[in-house]
């Protein structure tokens, strides 16, 4: 539904990436005017194995997406660990997250679902090919100057464009020439890792059974020498498989930043040979999901963390790993990011207007919503990642703990506290709460009450 206070008010999303597509799909709910800018000339379907829950499986309910998600997903009932040798080392159960919830957790390809996330947003708003230089802010708007030599206006600038923004770089050199950046966000990222990752195309169901099931078998192997690796499968006869080489210390760490600033195909090789003839839980060597994966689309990154303190200035306002970066073994990267545009697209549909008192106004109010709970996700994903793929003795220990040791109604309790922050898009219908669990409170839409009452609905 559209609303008078938004029609003339014009959005500029740069990053097409989960949480920029999701931005635009919330948007494209409200009526508020908006364009995607995509560095990339054409997508490219990257990553690996990917999972969600019920912290945001409500928006996808609500924008008529989870019967459609459910066709390229499959449940996750457990996660076993092993050695070297393949010897079982522990599992850890999730089989109760839908009586606790109202949702199973679900695994899928992130390629599958950046593909329905991209058919959520018309073709015509999003712009391919557009690097973004530069960024200015002046007789109120915002302009971003792209590589191009284009240059497009808008009311405001929505920065979704990854952990090295353009967009915070412009924006945190601008504050930082006033004297307005806390030093904390200059700062390097603290990198944990590196990892490979990449999706197996269609494998022999002979070959490996596991794909005859009708859930996830999720199986990671932790090889020694700070080297873990692992194997899931998802619909369409396909295997997820990721790679990852933690750091001895932060002189490794930077190290290796240095030599490898920027990936390419042929750069992958020396890591995909490393773990080539290690044996992949499905059964073969983790060489066979290697071969099987186009080299184009394999992907190799630095497992990085920092959480930003500045979010917002003027009319540009970040979301996603250009705010927080968070380490990947809770899955909640992604899931912060479209997190992150739900708060946001429920402070934009407030808008009265598009002044800089009201912009600076629905912008802090993202922020007291957000940055609680994601300084609270990194820290708990932080402890996952440490603990399910860490190799020193404490993590260890740890792991062989909370896999054998937690009693299930004690790894219920916790999910169930997890499993509390779920926002939802509070300008369309909300979704009831069919688990056991408790919810937290959601700040409700003044707009949407008012929308509703005009049409005698009840709220």
């Amino acid at each position: 539904m559209e609303q008078s206070n938004t029609k003339t008010t014009t959005v500029l999303i740069v990053g097409a990436g989960l949480g920029g597509l999701m931005m635009g799909a919330l948007l494209e709910r409200t009526g508020i005017n908006y364009c995607i800018f995509e560095r990339a000339v054409k997508v490219k379907p990257l990553g690996s194995v990917m999972a969600l829950g019920a912290n945001i499986l409500p928006v996808f309910e609500q924008l008529g997406l989870l019967d459609e998600l459910h066709k390229i997903s499959l449940p996750v009932p457990s996660m076993e660990i092993y050695d070297a040798d393949l010897n079982l080392k522990g599992s850890m159960k999730l089989g109760k997250h839908k009586d606790i919830s109202g949702y199973k957790s679900i695994v899928f390809a992130r390629p599958d679902l950046y593909e329905l996330m991209l058919k959520q947003v018309p073709p015509q708003k999003i712009m391919m090919g557009k690097r973004v230089l530069r960024t200015e802010e002046k007789d109120d708007h915002v302009f971003i100057y792209c590589s191009d030599n284009s240059t497009y206006q808008g009311d405001i600038l929505i920065g979704a464009d990854g952990a090295y923004s353009g967009v915070r770089q412009n924006l945190y050199k601008h504050l930082d020439t006033k004297g307005l950046l806390p030093k904390s966000d200059l700062g390097d990222f603290t990198i944990a890792s590196t990892l490979a990752t990449g999706v197996a195309k269609p494998a022999d169901p002979d070959k490996y059974p596991q794909l005859k099931d009708p859930f996830v078998h999720f199986s990671s192997v932790m090889g020694g020498g700070r080297r873990v690796w692992s194997s899931v499968n998802v619909p369409g006869n396909q295997i997820c498989w990721t790679l990852i080489y933690q750091f001895k210390d932060y002189a490794e760490a930077k190290e290796q930043h240095f030599r490898n600033s920027e990936w390419a195909p042929e750069m992958n090789e020396a890591m995909l040979k490393e773990y080539y003839n290690d044996p992949c839980p499905y059964g073969g060597i983790m060489g066979d999901l290697i071969d099987a994966t186009p080299k184009d689309l394999v992907s190799k990154v630095f497992v990085e963390e920092k959480l930003f303190e500045t979010w917002f200035h003027g009319r540009t306002v970040l979301i996603g790993d250009a705010c927080h970066k968070i380490l990947p073994g809770a899955g909640q990267g992604a899931v912060n990011a479209m997190q992150d545009a739900v708060i946001l697209a429920n402070c934009l549909y407030e808008l009265a207007d598009a002044t800089p008192k009201s912009v600076t106004t629905a912008f802090q109010d993202y922020y007291n919503q957000r940055y609680p709970h994601a300084k609270a996700v990194l820290k708990y994903s932080q402890f996952i990642s440490n603990t399910m793929n860490g190799q020193n003795w404490r993590e260890r220990a740890l792991r062989h703990i909370l896999l054998n040791y937690i009693p299930e109604w004690v790894q219920n309790r916790n999910y169930a506290k997890q499993a509390e922050y779920r926002p939802q898009a509070a300008f369309l219908p909300l979704v009831e709460n069919r688990g056991t669990g408790h919810v937290l409170p959601q700040k409700a839409s003044r707009r949407y009450a008012e929308e509703l009452k005009k049409r005698a609905i009840p709220v």
